[in-house]
């Protein structure tokens, strides 16, 4: 399956971030929106955005292409039902589209064509630029938890006293100095 992730309707509204990159190239959290979709896609992705950015963030079509609204945050759920999309269905949430599955790329989209799937769990979405710090601390504990998941953090070194010892993940290539003041 081939992933395009789309700018969707709140680009506009996340100026400036969007002049400059798609808005799957925004950060919330320790990853980018783009970075948490192909951790859970376990797949690559391209973008679909403004011309001008097209040359730094090229689309890469295939005959089966499953497009997705970057400003949605990615669950476990959402994806499950992204992969279970076949051939002229969308999911949509409050209205907004999420993922549209699409195996004739020339053909232009339009909603009509496509058996919607309304998605009931509930999603964070970026919509104004105020979202991207407001979502922050839940992208970080969540982001936390993906990139930590199944892994054993190396030990605090003796002498380093920390607190919300499980909030702490220290990579065993990690050096953790400490000096006495």
């Amino acid at each position: 399956m081939n992933y395009i992730l789309f700018d969707g309707t709140s680009r506009n509204n996340l100026l400036p971030f969007t002049f400059t990159r798609p808005v799957a190239d925004i950060r919330v959290g320790i990853l980018t929106l783009r970075e948490k979709w192909e951790l859970l896609l376990q797949s690559e992705t391209s973008t679909l955005t403004k011309t001008y950015l097209q040359e730094k963030f090229p689309l890469v079509e295939a005959p089966d292409n499953v497009l997705i609204n970057a400003s949605f945050f990615p669950t476990k759920e959402l994806v499950t039902a992204i992969h279970a999309l076949k051939d002229r269905q969308a999911i949509y949430y409050r209205g907004e589209t999420v993922a549209i599955h699409r195996s004739d790329s020339h053909e232009e989209v339009h909603a009509k064509h496509f058996q919607k799937i309304e998605f009931q769990d509930e999603l964070w979405q970026l919509k104004h630029t105020w979202d991207i710090f407001s979502f922050n601390d839940k992208a970080i504990k969540s982001d936390f938890i993906l990139l930590t998941k199944g892994r054993t953090s190396a030990p605090v070194p003796e002498g380093v006293f920390v607190k919300n010892k499980q909030d702490i993940f220290i990579e065993d290539s990690a050096e953790v100095n400490f000096s006495y003041l």
